[in-house]
């Protein structure tokens, strides 16, 4: 700015200084005389000041021609001049235009053509920070692995690209099955970029795949630190990788102690947490604190009810006779009287105490509405603990076994079933997936047409029709799997 104001008061003084001699000269009558050579040259006021304009333009292109001059000389010897500058601004031109063509055909999923245009780009700008990530992505398109990891690795020697060429590295190994090198350049990349959110839920993966639930947890609470995750569902995460930390250390016998802290732990940071409830009852009941074990249990079942917090909640007095358990076990069942699983549980206790009628009673409607094979082994054995004949008891078991399993582990992302609760789902390893809910599958698929067995056995109706011969062969080949099954249930 200040550069071109003096320029231009320059040019106004100039000019001034001009018009002023101009006007001297015009003011002369007699003009100029020029001697040159010996000869003279006489000229008027007009030929004075045209003389002089001329003299002016002649300077200015003196001026201009040894300027011109002074720059050839520069840029043969190499230092930056105008003319270099003009070469410059025109690779830079044809190299973007190359180096955006290469960005349309990459979005447009043509990797052979973007790999063309980011090496012309490349010859013109010489900037591979730029050029090599198009490349890089390309040859991933066009599916040559190993220029793209070629690619990549250039990248790891610029520091302002290092991160790109790491997370690219590991992508490619995720896709080709290598977690262990995956978990490595999963841990560069987080302490390249620790706030980066992908890189974290890849690490977080492949750490709860790997059991390192410690580093799991770190990564969980850089995930919170950064922002990445919200509070609540940070807890129940934690809460997850704390169980399992737990689990892991029980099978040492010195860690047994901070095991059971961390179990603990986990139940403090998310109650809802079955698993973690059920292991923390039971660091109570050895630690002979029942009271704590029962509140623990207690809060579990209000949140949802299941089975295994009511082995648990058992546990906590296992000597005491069936009608004291049943006096005691109200305390869990009143907290969701409606459940289902709160009226399982009291029919059981109450075939457990003898007491049929009210084991019938709490049961209620659910064989019509609700006909799992819990339900319809509960109620094989009521009808036998009333003097129901054999063909009425086989036919609620026969049922038993056709019926759907109920409530069981699913996970939410791929439906998979699981026997026991983990905190990586095992077919699709998603973190704290699995919830307790009936499959979406109910129907049981069996190739031996086990669905027609409560026609063949007897029917729920108390019938004393005889049974015939096969009949009678049918029931005892399949009796042995009923109990099988029933017992599994339960």
């Amino acid at each position: 700015m200040l550069w071109s104001l003096i320029k231009i008061l320059f040019f106004i003084s100039l000019v001034a200084l001009l018009t002023l001699v101009a006007t001297w000269l015009m003011g002369r009558g007699d003009g100029l005389m020029i001697t040159f050579a010996g000869t003279e040259y006489p000229l008027s006021a007009l030929q004075s000041v045209i003389a002089l304009i001329v003299l002016v333009v002649l300077l200015w292109v003196v001026l201009k021609v040894v300027s011109f001059l002074v720059a050839l000389v520069r840029f043969l010897n190499g230092d930056e001049t105008a003319i270099s500058r003009y070469f410059d601004r025109n690779r830079e031109r044809r190299g973007y235009q190359a180096l955006s063509e290469g960005l349309m055909a990459l979005a447009s999923g043509e990797g052979r053509l973007a790999m063309s245009k980011a090496a012309r780009a490349e010859k013109y700008l010489q900037r591979p920070e730029l050029t090599d990530l198009v490349t890089a992505q390309a040859a991933e398109m066009a599916g040559d692995r190993a220029r793209a990891e070629e690619t990549y690795k250039r990248l790891l020697q610029n520091d302002a690209t290092r991160f790109v060429g790491v997370r690219g590295i590991m992508k490619q190994k995720l896709a080709a099955g290598d977690t262990e090198t995956a978990l490595k350049l999963a841990q560069k990349a987080f302490a390249l970029k620790p706030r980066h959110e992908e890189t974290q839920d890849v690490l977080l993966q492949l750490q709860t795949k790997a059991h390192d639930w410690t580093g799991a947890r770190k990564t969980l609470d850089a995930k919170l630190k950064s922002g990445t995750m919200p509070r609540d569902v940070h807890r129940r995460r934690e809460a997850v990788l704390a169980l399992s930390q737990a689990t892991t250390l029980l099978g040492d016998d010195e860690a047994s102690i901070d095991a059971r802290e961390t179990a603990i732990e986990a139940n403090r940071l998310s109650p809802d947490l079955i698993p973690a409830a059920i292991m923390a009852a039971r660091t109570y009941i050895a630690q002979d604190k029942k009271r704590y074990a029962t509140r623990v249990l207690k809060k579990a079942w209000e949140a949802q009810p299941h089975p295994s917090l009511a082995a648990a909640f058992a546990e906590i007095e296992p000597d005491e006779t069936a009608q004291a358990r049943l006096k005691r076990f109200q305390a869990l069942t009143r907290l969701a009287p409606n459940h289902r699983e709160s009226r399982l549980l009291t029919a059981e206790l109450n075939i457990a105490a003898e007491d049929f009628p009210a084991a019938r009673k709490a049961i209620g409607d659910l064989a019509e509405q609700e006909p799992d094979a819990r339900v319809l082994t509960i109620m094989a054995a009521i009808e036998r603990g009333e003097g129901a004949s054999d063909e009425i008891v086989k036919g609620w078991l026969a049922r038993a076994i056709a019926a759907p399993r109920g409530p069981q582990w699913v996970c939410d992302n791929c439906h998979a079933v699981v026997p026991e609760w983990t905190a990586t789902c095992p077919n699709c390893d998603g973190l704290d997936t699995l919830t307790w809910k009936a499959p979406t599958k109910q129907e049981v698929a069996t190739p031996t047409g086990v669905e027609m067995l409560p026609l063949i056995v007897g029917a729920t109706d108390d019938k004393p029709d005889e049974l015939t011969v096969p009949e009678a062969e049918i029931i005892e080949a399949v009796d042995g799997e009923i109990v099988k099954e029933a017992d599994e249930t339960k």
